[in-house]
C-alpha cells in the first residue's frame, strides 16, 4: 500500500507513437487536505476511490489505498466533491521493464502532459524516453489534488 512514483512534464507528443492504449480520466476530490486526499475517479468504464497519504521527503513514496467501486457510485460521489473536475487521456508507453503513464489534460489544463513511473523501490533503475522532461516529483504544483484548483 506503499507507492513509489516519480512525475515528469513532457517535453513532446512524440511518446503517441508508442502507445500501448489510452483512456479518458474525469476526477474529483472530495477532500484535498496535502495529509490526506480523497479521489474518486472514472476511468474508462470503471469507478474509483482513493486515498493517498502526505508523500515521504523525497516525494517518491506515500500511502495509497484504492478500491474499485461501481460506475454509478463513483458518479454519485463525484457529485459530492470539491470544485475543480480534472478531465484528461491517459497513455500507457512501455519503456524498458517499466510503464509510463502520460496524462494529457483537457478543459482549463490543456496543453499540460505530466508522466509518471511507478517503481519498486526509490533508487529503481529505468530507462528515460527523449520525450520525458523536467522532473516534478513531490512538487505539490503537479499533484492532481493542486491541479484540480485550477479547473474551478
Amino acid at each position: 500500500m506503499i507507492e513509489i512514483e516519480r512525475k515528469f512534464l513532457v517535453t513532446s507528443e512524440s511518446f503517441k507513437n508508442t502507445v500501448q492504449q489510452s483512456y479518458r480520466i474525469v476526477q474529483g476530490f472530495l477532500n484535498t487536505d496535502p495529509e490526506r486526499t480523497v479521489r474518486i475517479r472514472i476511468k474508462g468504464d470503471q469507478g474509483f476511490i482513493t486515498v493517498k497519504g502526505k508523500g515521504n521527503a523525497s516525494g517518491m513514496s506515500r500511502f495509497e489505498w484504492e478500491k474499485e467501486i461501481a460506475v454509478a457510485e463513483a458518479e454519485k460521489l463525484m457529485l459530492l466533491c470539491e470544485k475543480g473536475v480534472i478531465e484528461k487521456i491517459r497513455y500507457e508507453i512501455a519503456s524498458g521493464n517499466h510503464i509510463f503513464e502520460v496524462d494529457e489534460f483537457l478543459g482549463k489544463l490543456k496543453g499540460l502532459f505530466l508522466a509518471e513511473i511507478e517503481l519498486n523501490h526509490e533508487n529503481d533503475v529505468f530507462l528515460k524516453p527523449n520525450w520525458l522532461g523536467e522532473e516534478v516529483t513531490g512538487n505539490p504544483k503537479y499533484y492532481n489534488s493542486q491541479l484540480s484548483k485550477s479547473c474551478v
